[in-house]
């Protein structure tokens, strides 16, 4: 009994003691957390050196700026290597959900400046975030990783490479949805004087329209050398039989097709009438009107188009499908028609610079239609001009696909020259003749 008796006096000993060790850790935990944290933000980094590593071996799972100011700590105060992967992998193993992919993304940054891991090793941990969630990678995280997949399946499996684009540019395209949502609702009046608050939040939106924007951009020209109508046909004829229902596969596919300008090809026939089968839709519906109006039944085209457009209730899509049209009208040639639905599709979004960036295209590729001599033609820049720098006013999502049309098309205004010799003054107004039909300031070009 005197045994018994002992043995459970430790042992209550034991567990008062460890009770009180752990919460003397707790409170020291406490301490030195308020006190590395607020050194942190008082920028008194070697202050916060000391009571940050305590917490990174004691209490490591306290609170996750124990990571997110720790990494500045290591990755620039100490530069220690070995330093910064040991809050990398800390994080992800005490806070696995607090936004993974970004933590994979910003320690791909660190190895790849530093120079501290091979390209392999940078991919696979770009992989990871990638795997996560690419709309939580830096915009030039998301191109380097589409380079590397490019690199490495462009002749193996260019179909990775497709799918992996179309991931990416989905993911894009809801983030940038959004976006627009949040500028056109800033935007709507035009004569309301915006406070403070929603100047910094419409610079905000604008800003990550135009990261995005360029990864679109940068994309389209990592793959403009693969996604050509010789590689797509032969791949989707083979692939063809397999995912004939597959919604997804035959939407990207067709979409695919389309933007590259494979229409004139059977296979896009095939895969556009497969799609509008296996998922009748606003989308598919709007494709297959194309090959209505391409077979002769421009009535059914029309009923289809008409049928698709009152499918869609989200405003944005609807200006969307309205583009979608515009496009095709003008591969058809039907140029008046064209400019009606881009503008249509305004209606529906007025920053939708694609949609005055078409105008623009429609204006330039007019250009000996709508002018009998150089300066006529050359003022025809002038309207095309007006529309581009629009659409870089507008949307900053495209900002950089405008920049290079505005500066072709300022390049071929008329000279100084041109303008006296046909009796003409800067700064005067002048109306294109032809479809255009629109007043333009007289402008000469910079040389």
């Amino acid at each position: 009994m005197k045994k018994f008796t002992l043995l459970f006096a430790t042992t209550m000993l034991f567990a008062i003691g460890k009770t009180n060790a752990q919460e003397d850790l707790t409170q020291d935990c406490t301490i030195k957390y308020n006190l590395f944290k607020g050194d942190f933000q008082s920028k008194k980094y070697v202050d916060a050196f000391e009571n940050w590593t305590f917490l990174m071996d004691k209490c490591p799972d306290l609170s996750v700026n124990i990571y997110k100011f720790g990494s500045t700590l290591a990755e620039e105060v100490k530069k220690d290597p070995v330093l910064a992967k040991k809050v990398y992998e800390q994080r992800l193993k005490y806070y696995p959900n607090d936004n993974p992919a970004k933590v994979h993304s910003d320690y791909a940054d660190y190895l790849a400046n530093n120079k501290l891991a091979a390209d392999d090793e940078i991919f696979e941990i770009l992989q990871k975030a990638y795997k996560i969630s690419p709309r939580d990678m830096s915009v030039k995280n998301i191109y380097k990783y589409f380079q590397g997949v490019t690199d490495k399946f462009k002749d193996t499996d260019p179909k990775k490479v497709f799918d992996t684009y179309d991931d990416v540019l989905e993911s894009i395209g809801e983030k940038l949805d959004d976006y627009a949502i949040k500028i056109n609702e800033i935007t709507k009046d035009s004569t309301r004087v915006l406070d403070e608050k929603e100047k910094k939040s419409l610079k905000i939106y604008q800003i990550n329209s135009a990261a995005l924007g360029q990864i679109e951009d940068g994309l389209d020209n990592i793959i403009s050398d693969i996604a050509t109508c010789e590689r797509l046909i032969p791949l989707y004829k083979r692939d063809f039989e397999i995912y004939k229902s597959d919604a997804i596969w035959l939407r990207r596919a067709v979409s695919r097709m389309f933007k590259k300008g494979c229409q004139e090809d059977p296979m896009f026939e095939t895969l556009a009438k497969a799609y509008a089968e296996s998922t009748p839709s606003a989308d598919s519906y709007s494709f297959y009107a194309g090959i209505l109006e391409k077979n002769g039944d421009n009535f059914g085209a029309t009923s289809m188009r008409k049928k698709a457009f009152d499918l869609e209730t989200d405003l944005l899509k609807k200006a969307k499908y309205k583009l979608n049209f515009a496009e095709q009208a003008k591969s058809r040639g039907q140029l008046v028609n064209a400019r009606a639905l881009a503008r249509e599709a305004l209606s529906f979004n007025p920053n939708y610079g694609k949609a005055y960036l078409l105008i623009g295209r429609l204006y330039q590729e007019s250009v000996n239609e709508c002018g009998n001599n150089e300066f006529e033609k050359r003022m025809v820049y002038a309207a095309a001009l007006r529309q581009v720098q629009k659409a870089a006013t507008v949307d900053q999502s495209i900002s950089s696909v405008a920049a290079k049309y505005i500066a072709s098309y300022r390049a071929n205004l008329p000279d100084t020259k041109t303008i006296f010799t046909y009796g003409a003054n800067e700064g005067s107004s002048y109306t294109i003749k032809c479809w255009i039909n629109e007043t333009v300031t007289i402008q000469s070009s910079v040389k």
